[in-house]
């Protein structure tokens, strides 16, 4: 893991689109057109499927904003909303030991069909939440950002 690797602070609003105009007004962000996926993912309780609404800023530096999920640990925060902060990872399983054996919590991780780690959510108490993001989708992220 590298400071380097940091490409976004994630943040959860309780409405997507009125953030996106508000943080577009303030601040002059442009948007990547929003997804809406169903993605598989492994908490320590189970596993379910998570129905996301989110987006990221086509400027720099990064946003993602994602539309709050009841009853989930994307629900929106009381105060600001920051959520996480999202690093690309070369081995999400092996950054996600490290996080671990320095008492990050694993909270949740999207997996592929063969179980592999593609992202990842750490916690621990007084720190930020820390997301790992697999390198093997940066190519087809940098595309997403490019569309806007």
């Amino acid at each position: 893991m590298n400071g380097a690797d940091q490409f976004h602070v994630g943040v959860v609003v309780d409405d997507l689109d009125a953030a996106l105009n508000e943080l577009g007004d303030l601040f002059g962000y442009q948007w990547c057109p929003p997804l809406a996926v169903q993605t598989p993912v492994v908490v320590p309780s189970g596993d379910f499927l998570l129905d996301l609404r989110f987006t990221y800023s086509a400027t720099v530096p990064r946003v993602e904003v994602i539309q709050s999920v009841a009853g989930t640990l994307w629900m929106s925060a009381a105060g600001s909303g920051v959520h996480h902060v999202g690093y690309w990872s070369d081995d999400v399983e092996a950054d996600a030991r490290r996080l671990v054996s320095h008492g990050y919590a694993e909270e949740a991780k999207g997996v592929r069909p063969d179980g592999a780690a593609m992202w990842a959510y750490h916690r621990r108490e007084g720190a930020p939440r820390i997301e790992l993001v697999s390198r093997e989708i940066q190519a087809g992220m940098e595309q997403y950002w490019a569309s806007a």
